[in-house]
């Protein structure tokens, strides 16, 4: 017995002494089955973690890299990355693990341990030996914590090893990249607030929490926790920094340890957003702040109002406009988009690769969220999506008539602030509004408005307003921050909640005011179903680029009325915007029937135009909804069936015909043509570079024509209609006609000419689809041209200052159309003749009498291309 006792203690003790307690071979026993299925098996993991993770692995050592010392974290990385198939952290830095061992390994340990110590009266070190390196080589990697109770007694003190500075070493001496990974382990997305709470003390942070909060929260809702990476830290590449290069070892480490630490803790602001404050923080330390104390000052002084009073409205204001930021408002607001996502909508399509990009950008500061308006609903969209993306919800600028009672506290609570349509005759307002945008950023906020101002009643985007925006780019300008990051974003739908509202204002009917009564008569909407919505990010753009870009190309107009870089900075975002827009069924299927020109059509007649379509939005590669690439077909029969049902066209064949189910006929109900309008110009913006250089061909009324002949049209009809279709302003002309050009040789319309240059043929099937294109420029051309009958007939300018002018356009509208001197319904569009007044006033036609000459040239001209547009 003696005997194999000896040889057992013999065995435990042979070879190497390098047996650690810093390092954990691979789990394979029911103890950790047990434990990796009761507590790790919920914890969400991103979706593109593991092959990320995976490709790291290739380049290099990865060192996992998190926060706070925790045991409870380095098990569960040790064993969800064996369950996930990755290189699992077998080595903790400054971690001993005695009670997880295999029985074995841990008298291997010990007895390793006690050899040493007889023998040179110290205990084994890991670092020293070379055990931790020769793990690290052979392929193995680790978990690195920065921040401990005794880590800085332990380096500066004590003058134990420090991990980084030993890694430091180790990549000073080999080829092989050493890569660290921050993790970031979350068990609530909620902000930190500025006081601790008594649960805090007695269980720890929500950042960092104690066994038992950390228990309850697995036990409660193990699915509220989630992991985070940030992005991988190269040694090499933070070594060569010249900033670092010149420092020694040491102070190398504590460098990089700062470094670190910062990167987590701004990732982890870009997930829980800013520490949050409450209302009356905010309130205080904002109406005490220095600047706007001299600016309530300044007001009293001009406005010879005592100090109170100024106060008093200052402080006024400020409840008026200011956000109540609230989790519980947020999650009660994701409870109930959930709930409509699942009744009203059938889903919702989102560029994940997108909000990736945006969520690497906002770990540089807070962003300017800038999305189309054409719903209320978009004033949650964003917010559900942020929070069930693990990003905080920014705050949304929203109107005054939003903040009526009961929905105003709500919308406040949910990050809503509000602000009046103008400022016109306000001094204090407008200050005030400003200084609360400068407070909310500098907190760390993102915030979100629509540059259109309000909600888009026609389906294509507005023209941008520059109210807000210019108090955005004034506040980088004046307080001189490093940058301003703004992400135009799309957001669609396939039917948007207030399509009968906006089609009854189009055609002229009076704005239904937002109250409780009419939220109360909208649960009707809750019956119906409205399709998908669809969420699209354009590529983040920094302001500091921008401007320092027009500042070159505009160097003349260096400290210029500022209000030319508020409207095209404008511009540049709806044009940004409509650069990532997609295109829904309902927008091609209600193309093609307002365009064929007929007011009754069959089945088969309509999918050749709908095919014409389909092959230039695929040339072009245009954002489709995805049932338009899944199943085309029965896609748009679903849609004509949604149209027949809602009474916006008929189908007339007689059911018993063989040929009418094969190929049946449908009608127009022309009074439902704006409905159908509405539904095309959701995707207009995709086929107006076609509708233009369509157009510019028919006008140059030969079958061969040189591209040259088509600039100076294309670039007139871009002008003409600047109010009704914007496009990025720094795509030039000649690259979208080019564009153009290619996309109607692929689809046979034109031939470029065998032997001369730049110079294009015709083919007989090309000019049938000419038309098609460009007939979506028909009603636009009727509206104008009826605005310009109006402006025939009322010869004082003083017309336009008056209230009713638009109503006299209306009604004349209506006349032309009963004349027939205009054909389409649609033509008698609001929205359209305001367009058309703003296009005619700003190029000095204001009086008839004045302004015969240039009269004369709009009507010659309009009447021109009408000549050549499809009837």
């Amino acid at each position: 017995m003696k005997k194999i006792l000896n040889q057992w203690v013999s065995r435990l003790i042979s070879g190497t002494h390098n047996h650690f307690a810093c390092y954990l071979p691979k789990s394979t026993g029911l103890t950790s089955r047990i434990i990796l299925k009761l507590f790790f098996h919920n914890i969400q993991i991103p979706h593109h973690h593991v092959p990320f993770v995976r490709e790291l692995e290739k380049q290099g050592i990865v060192i996992t890299v998190n926060k706070y010392k925790s045991y409870f974290e380095y098990l569960f990385y040790h064993l969800r990355y064996q369950a996930e198939g990755l290189r699992y952290p077998g080595i903790g830095f400054d971690y001993r693990f005695f009670l997880w061992q295999p029985v074995f390994r841990f008298f291997k340990i010990l007895l390793s341990y006690a050899d040493h110590f007889l023998k040179h009266f110290s205990l084994q070190n890991p670092y020293k030996s070379g055990f931790i390196q020769e793990k690290l080589t052979q392929g193995e990697t680790a978990l690195l914590s920065l921040v401990e109770k005794k880590g800085f007694y332990r380096r500066f003190v004590k003058s134990k090893t420090d991990p980084l500075h030993y890694l430091i070493e180790i990549q000073k001496n080999i080829e092989k990249p050493i890569i660290f990974l921050p993790h970031l382990m979350f068990f609530s997305k909620a902000p930190r607030s500025t006081q601790l709470t008594f649960v805090d003390m007695l269980f720890g942070t929500q950042e960092n929490p104690g066994r038992l909060r950390r228990l309850i929260t697995l036990l409660k809702n193990p699915k509220k926790i989630f992991i985070e990476t940030s992005d991988p830290v190269y040694l090499k590449e933070f070594l060569n920094r010249p900033d670092i290069k010149k420092l020694n070892s040491k102070d190398q480490a504590v460098a990089l340890r700062r470094y670190l630490l910062n990167q987590i803790n701004q990732h982890r602001q870009t997930i829980t957003g800013p520490i949050l404050k409450s209302r009356l923080e905010i309130r205080e330390e904002m109406l005490t702040n220095r600047q706007v104390q001299d600016i309530i000052a300044d007001y009293a002084r001009d406005q010879a109002l005592s100090i109170h009073q100024a106060h008093k409205q200052a402080a006024d204001f400020l409840d008026e406009i200011a956000a109540n930021y609230n989790t519980k408002m947020i999650r009660l607001f994701d409870i109930t988009l959930r709930w409509m996502f699942k009744n009203i909508f059938e889903g919702m399509v989102i560029d994940y690769k997108g909000l990736d990009r945006v969520k690497r950008v906002s770990k540089k500061g807070p962003l300017i969220l800038v999305p189309c308006h054409k719903s209320h609903l978009d004033y949650l969209i964003l917010s559900y999506v942020f929070f069930n993306n693990n990003m905080p919800c920014p705050l949304i600028a929203a109107g005054k008539n939003l903040s009526f009672w009961p929905l105003g506290p709500i919308f406040r609570g949910g990050g809503a602030f509000f602000l009046r349509r103008t400022f016109k005759g306000e001094l204090l307002y407008p200050k005030i509004f400003a200084a609360y945008i400068k407070k909310v950023l500098e907190e760390g906020f993102h915030i979100e408005f629509f540059v259109e101002g309000g909600r888009s009643r026609t389906g294509k985007l507005l023209t941008p307003k520059i109210g807000l925006l210019s108090l955005l780019i004034d506040a980088y300008i004046k307080n001189e921050w490093d940058d301003m990051t703004f992400v135009p974003i799309y957001i669609g739908y396939d039917r948007v909640l207030e399509e009968s509202a906006y089609i009854n204002e189009i055609e002229g009917g009076k704005k239904t005011p937002e109250n409780l009564k009419n939220v109360i008569k909208a649960r009707k909407f809750l019956k119906k179903k409205y399709g998908k919505i669809y969420l699209n990010f354009h590529e983040p753009f920094s302001l500091k680029e921008y401007l320092n870009q027009y500042d070159r190309e505009h160097p003349t107009t260096a400290g210029a009325e500022p209000k030319t870089l508020y409207g095209e900075f404008g511009k540049k975002l709806i044009g940004a915007i409509n650069q990532v827009s997609l295109v829904t069924p309902h927008a091609v299927i209600a193309s093609a029937i307002l365009n064929s020109g007929q007011k009754r059509f069959d089945y088969n007649q309509l999918m050749v135009h709908v095919d014409t379509y389909m092959t230039y939005l695929v040339s072009q590669k245009t954002y489709l909804a995805e049932t338009l690439i899944l199943d085309r077909t029965q896609t748009f029969n679903q849609v004509l069936g949604a149209f027949v049902h809602n009474k916006i066209i008929e189908k007339t064949t007689s059911e018993f015909s063989k040929s009418a189910i094969a190929n049946p006929l449908f009608k127009i109900i022309e009074s439902k043509r704006p409905a159908l309008e509405y539904y095309k110009n959701n995707g207009i913006i995709a086929f107006i570079p076609a509708a233009f250089t369509a157009l510019a061909i028919l006008k140059a009324d030969a079958f061969q024509f040189s591209s040259v002949d088509i600039h100076v049209s294309y670039k007139f009809l871009q002008e003409f209609f600047e109010n009704e279709f914007i496009f990025d302003p720094d795509q030039p002309v000649e690259y979208l006609v080019r564009k153009n050009l290619k996309a109607f040789i692929d689809d046979a319309i034109i031939m470029p000419h065998p032997t001369l240059p730049d110079t294009y043929n015709l083919t007989s099937a090309g000019y049938r689809k000419l038309n098609l294109y460009a007939a979506f420029l028909v009603p636009y051309f009727e509206s104008y041209w009826i605005v310009l009958n109006f402006y025939r007939k009322y010869t004082k300018k003083s017309i336009f200052d008056t209230k009713d002018y638009m109503k006299k356009i209306q009604s004349l509208g209506n006349r032309m159309y009963k004349r027939k001197e205009v054909e389409r319904k649609e033509a008698l569009s609001k929205v359209n003749y305001k367009n058309a007044v703003t296009f005619f006033t700003s190029h000095g036609l204001t009086e008839a009498e004045k302004d015969k000459d240039q009269i004369e040239f709009y009507s010659k001209v309009i009447q021109n291309y009408r000549r050549f547009l499809p009837q």
